[in-house]
């Protein structure tokens, strides 16, 4: 089976488990349409950049009246027209396709009525903010539920992302719980080192990155050989670094910013607690599954972190990680606190339960391979 895969830009290097797709979806029988393509990575004939065309005179004048119609009649402004709706049309009779899979939900309303009026299943990729704090507003509601019929199916990486989107009134009959995964291969456990803990991800409001420097500055009064790396960029970088000045731990806390993906795992795989307090931005967003839970657990490293979004159905409290509420930062520091003071015999008998629950559930190779399955099954069934 061939899949085309749409994507927002390629290649994005934090999009690991879209990357995945590209490479590895039933066998690597795949193409590729994107809204945008850098130079990060070499492109074939199998990939095409529906921003590389040039609209003609015609095409600006009329295009005012063509995104308001697709507005009225599709719930978006998104959708291919003109030279650009021929350009995909023609990439899709020449390589023949036999699904569409859209990550994301944006990329899935900008391709649903093309795949129907080509008659080729389509299927779309839910993974955080496109099912939360995207489907607040009513046009992307209007948007997903006129894009509902014409897919022969949906994913999420949680339930919590489709319960989410159920309750804004966008449903689809055969919905999907597949998680990103992570490479269980890669991600193996090695000799940790005692009371390092590590957070990793981009410093916004949703990862609460303060909340995890005031947690660890706490454990430090009893631990005082702990330590804390916090790898990612982001807009609470800097506020992140003043407060750790102002706590006056910076000999025990690392900021370096954003670093390589084999960096992270390098550092994963050695480090003892992985800390994250995720929470519901203001705006809504929040996270699906959170790639970097999946591969602390692998790692061994014992998480703690919040009931947020889908991560409850990731751990189980007190036997695979820690779980407070959002935003309770008593609650936080004690279970980082109990974290680090537990004894070394309970801090392994944990780490070995995260890890087989990570081989169990979350191993992307088994999880291609579900999907894979769940996209011939729905495709065999129609």
């Amino acid at each position: 089976m061939k899949a085309c895969i749409v994507v927002g830009t390629y290649y994005s290097p934090g999009q690991t488990f879209v990357n995945r797709h590209i490479e590895h979806l039933f066998g690597g029988n795949t193409l590729v349409i994107s809204d945008d393509i850098n130079d990060l990575r070499p492109v074939d004939a199998r990939f095409l950049n529906r921003s590389d065309v040039t609209p003609t005179a015609v095409d600006k004048l009329f295009a005012p009246f063509q995104k308001a119609y697709s507005h009225i009649s599709q719930g978006t402004k998104r959708v291919p027209y003109g030279p650009d709706r021929s350009r995909v049309i023609s990439f899709l009779k020449l390589h023949k396709p036999d699904v569409i899979l859209s990550e994301f939900g944006p990329q899935g309303v900008s391709m649903a009525k093309v795949a129907q009026d080509m008659g080729i299943p389509m299927f779309c990729y839910f993974r955080g903010s496109d099912a939360s704090s995207r489907v607040r507003h009513k046009h992307v509601q209007r948007a997903y539920r006129l894009m509902m019929p014409r897919l022969r199916g949906i994913f999420a990486v949680s339930q919590f992302l489709i319960d989410n989107m159920a309750a804004h009134g966008v449903v689809h009959p055969q919905s999907v719980v597949i998680p990103s995964g992570v490479d269980i291969r890669r991600f193996f456990p090695e000799t940790k080192v005692p009371n390092s803990c590590l957070a990793v991800g981009r410093f916004v409001e949703k990862k609460a990155p303060l909340l995890t420097i005031k947690a660890f500055a706490e454990a430090l009064k009893h631990h005082p050989d702990a330590s804390l790396t916090m790898i990612g960029d982001g807009d609470l970088l800097e506020p992140s670094r003043a407060l750790v000045a102002e706590l006056g731990i910076g000999d025990s806390v690392d900021l370096p910013g954003a670093l390589p993906h084999d960096d992270v795992r390098k550092k994963l795989v050695q480090t003892e607690f992985f800390l994250q307090h995720s929470i519901t931005a203001n705006n809504g967003n929040t996270e699906g599954l959170p790639t970097a839970i999946q591969e602390a657990m692998a790692a061994g490293s014992i998480t703690v972190t919040t009931r947020h979004a889908g991560i409850p159905e990731a751990l189980d409290q007190g036997e695979t990680g820690f779980m407070v509420e959002e935003h309770d930062a008593i609650a936080y520091n004690a279970a980082v606190l109990q974290a680090m003071s537990m004894s070394v015999e309970n801090k392994r008998e944990m780490a070995q339960k995260a890890r087989q629950v990570a081989v169990e559930r979350f191993d992307n190779a088994q999880l291609l391979i579900k999907l894979e399955q769940e996209i011939t099954r729905a495709i065999a069934a129609k």
